[in-house]
């Protein structure tokens, strides 16, 4: 090979260099416009360029703040409801483990209560194995604001008091805060309701009325309602019909 030949060859290799570093340079640029992009949409959306490892797949995402408030809402009417269960059941336990210990309640101006304590010992006295319940709620409008909450709730209840042969039916509004506790778990902090209207009507006026099922053992008689013995979760007693 001439000398020509050699220095051509050496040229040529240098504009393949040349091209190949010009290729890469290029990839460069539009690697960093497609980073640039990125970023920028990012921060129209409101998260920050240096937040990009918060898309990466291992990394655990909270939700956003509209599902957390509706998990929280969702929680909240949970608790309702066991509140409700564990009354009506008189679960006392149960019930007690639905309010913190400094919760209160108020039910009119004669009827108040400043600690889980004194309202649970109320209500073991007030509604024990002698008296019936049923408390439903529904119409739930709840607030939650970080770790406290409100909420309105839509109640009927019936209670049935054999021993004083009476039967109480009513409506009202409850109006109840809320609180998480330090185990995450929600609780009442406060309740209470206001009545819309309450009747209370003579088991004596209603001569048909048989009582034929109690999980407290109450079973209907012809002088009246009268509690028996049974064994504890044995199925409950039914009055047998009358051979024609």
């Amino acid at each position: 090979m001439d000398q020509g030949s050699g220095e051509q060859g050496r040229g040529d290799s240098t504009v393949d260099a040349a091209e190949e570093t010009a290729e890469r340079a290029e990839d460069t640029a539009e690697q960093a416009e497609e980073t640039a992009e990125r970023a920028g949409s990012d921060t129209r959306n409101g998260a920050r360029p240096e937040d990009a490892d918060l898309r990466d797949p291992r990394r655990v995402v909270q939700p956003p703040a509209d599902q957390r408030g509706l998990d929280d809402v969702t929680a909240i009417s949970r608790l309702k409801f066991r509140y409700l269960r564990t009354l009506d059941t008189k679960s006392w336990e149960e019930f007690a483990d639905t309010m913190i210990p400094e919760a209160t309640a108020t039910y009119s101006e004669y009827l108040q209560f400043e600690s889980r304590d004194a309202f649970l010992a109320f209500m073991r006295n007030t509604l024990g194995p002698h008296v019936i319940t049923e408390h439903r709620c529904d119409h739930p409008e709840i607030d939650v604001q970080g770790d406290t909450a409100t909420g309105t709730w839509y109640l009927a209840d019936t209670v049935l008091i054999p021993a004083h042969n009476m039967l109480l039916r009513g409506a009202a509004f409850y109006t109840d805060r809320y609180a998480r506790c330090e185990d995450g778990q929600w609780r009442i902090a406060h309740t209470g309701y206001e009545r819309t209207y309450e009747v209370v009507l003579s088991l004596s006026d209603l001569p048909s009325l048989r009582l034929t099922s109690s999980r407290w053992g109450l079973i209907a008689r012809e002088d009246g309602i009268a509690p028996v013995e049974r064994e504890p979760g044995a199925a409950p007693m039914r009055e047998e019909p009358e051979a024609e």
